[in-house]
């Protein structure tokens, strides 16, 4: 598999946060291994979990579902849902389907972490 069609997803513990840094276009090839490495990192039940999209250029509606379901999945574990580090073209997805308003969107990964 060629590098341009993979995505990297890297995990840290952080106390009771977990980080994830997906690295990456998202799209609907490469939507699963980020939603796999998400509910894995939701499974442990963190108090905190941060989505770290810095990394990330470019999402489609299949990106955008991956993480409405952890959302979901965090809503039913007490997990607070983070989003961070959005560039202007994938914070542009989010609020033209006006989910900037129903995700938690920090300015930037140190204020994700501290909430």
């Amino acid at each position: 598999m060629a590098r341009d069609e993979e995505i990297t997803v890297r995990t840290e513990r952080r106390g009771k946060t977990t980080i994830v840094w997906p690295e990456g276009d998202i799209d609907l090839g490469r939507s699963p291994t980020l939603r796999e490495s998400l509910r894995k990192a939701a499974s442990d039940r963190p108090g905190r979990l941060v989505i770290d999209l810095s990394l990330v250029e470019y999402m489609d509606s299949s990106g955008v579902a991956t993480l409405v379901e952890a959302l979901q999945l965090s809503r039913k574990n007490s997990t607070v849902l983070v989003l961070c580090g959005m560039k202007d073209k994938v914070r542009s997805i989010f609020e033209i389907a006006r989910l900037d308003t129903v995700f938690t969107i920090a300015t930037s990964l140190d204020v994700a972490v501290q909430g």
